[in-house]
């Protein structure tokens, strides 16, 4: 008797680093023992640990997924470009390398794609642990708004996220698949085709609002952006453990990759540079204070927050990270200027 022929994969899963690299097995092996359909899978590995790197490696023998590898850091939209460049199934899901996915979360998101000819679908995504039970995003809205104020034409970016920080068991029976205005990178199914009219996605945007921005510009051609609850993922946003992981961190979130970021999101979308503007500048690096800034002064306090503890430690995280920018800047000054490497195995760093 033959045997059923295999379907071809459809979707290609592109994995690229979010902001560390500890759940890079935790992730990965959730993909696999999830996925309820065949898929191609890319994996874009940018100045993991040697531990990771190795895992990874033997991974991809062991699946036969194809394993994109640089020897540095890369922004998370340079990655996923990377990553684009290898796909050539009709579908892409972009996921971090922090996420965690539920039983059966790849079909429903195929499903929705092809009922409804979304160019973009989103999960229900989840945050921390235990996974899959606090909301972090249900969808949303994203768009530019005009409004004259004081006789002069304003525009400002919309960014609203539906169910945030919800309970799952309190809110599940009420979420439907429905047209959105936003889904995001955390998990993101893409009709590859897509990228043929918007283009790639803007490296020029290092670490906030990718999401937002490729929204805003696959809604005004014309794409359709849905929400769909069937699919279930969650990401494990935890504090950075390692000296890897605190390197990376603090370039992803340092202040010049986010002012670079805010100058391109003004200039691209010609923005007014209103109140929004003015208090994302004034708060540069909130997720490094957040994250290791505060921890390390209760711990150097024993538990009593320092006010001046805090203080010191966030000057000298300045000048920190003032240098691990410019020194990133200095040694790969042609990464985000060159095209995508076309690439079977690895990227090496280039002298």
């Amino acid at each position: 008797m033959a045997r059923p022929a295999i379907a071809e994969p459809q979707v290609t899963i592109v994995v690229v680093p979010r902001e560390c690299f500890g759940y890079t097995q935790k992730a990965l092996e959730s993909i696999y023992a999830n996925s309820d359909i065949p898929f191609e899978l890319v994996y874009v590995d940018a100045g993991s640990p040697a531990k990771a790197r190795r895992y990874l490696e033997a991974e991809a023998r062991k699946r036969n997924f194809h394993l994109i590898r640089a020897d540095y850091y890369l922004s998370p939209n340079r990655a996923r470009n990377l990553g684009l460049s290898q796909v050539r199934t009709k579908y892409v899901v972009f996921i971090d390398n922090d996420v965690v996915v539920a039983r059966n979360w790849l079909k429903p998101l195929l499903d929705c794609a092809e009922e409804t000819g979304a160019a973009i679908v989103g999960p229900l995504t989840c945050q921390g642990e235990p996974v899959h039970e606090v909301v972090h995003c249900a969808g949303g809205e994203s768009g530019i708004v005009e409004e004259i104020k004081s006789g002069k034409i304003r525009r400002r970016i919309i960014e609203k996220i539906y169910r945030q920080g919800e309970r799952v068991a309190n809110v599940g029976q009420q979420l439907q698949r429905q047209e959105s205005g936003l889904a995001e990178f955390h998990c993101m199914l893409v009709r590859t085709q897509t990228f043929d009219a918007v283009g790639p996605l803007d490296e020029g945007l290092l670490n906030t609002k990718e999401h937002v921005d490729f929204c805003i510009a696959v809604i005004q051609m014309g794409g359709r952006v849905y929400f769909e609850p069937a699919s279930v993922v969650t990401y494990l946003a935890q504090p950075p453990r390692s000296w890897g992981d605190i390197a990376f961190y603090m370039l992803r979130w340092s202040d010049a990759w986010e002012l670079a970021s805010l100058y391109r999101l003004r200039d691209k979308w010609n923005l007014t540079e209103d109140d929004y503007f003015k208090n994302r500048y004034k708060n540069l690096g909130w997720r490094r204070k957040q994250s290791i800034i505060k921890p390390l002064s209760r711990m150097l306090t024993f538990g009593r927050n320092s006010k001046r503890v805090e203080e010191i430690l966030a000057a000298t995280d300045k000048v920190i990270n003032r240098y691990l920018t410019a020194r990133y800047a200095w040694r790969h000054a042609t990464i985000h200027k060159s095209p995508p490497r076309q690439v079977t195995i690895s990227i090496s760093e280039e002298a």
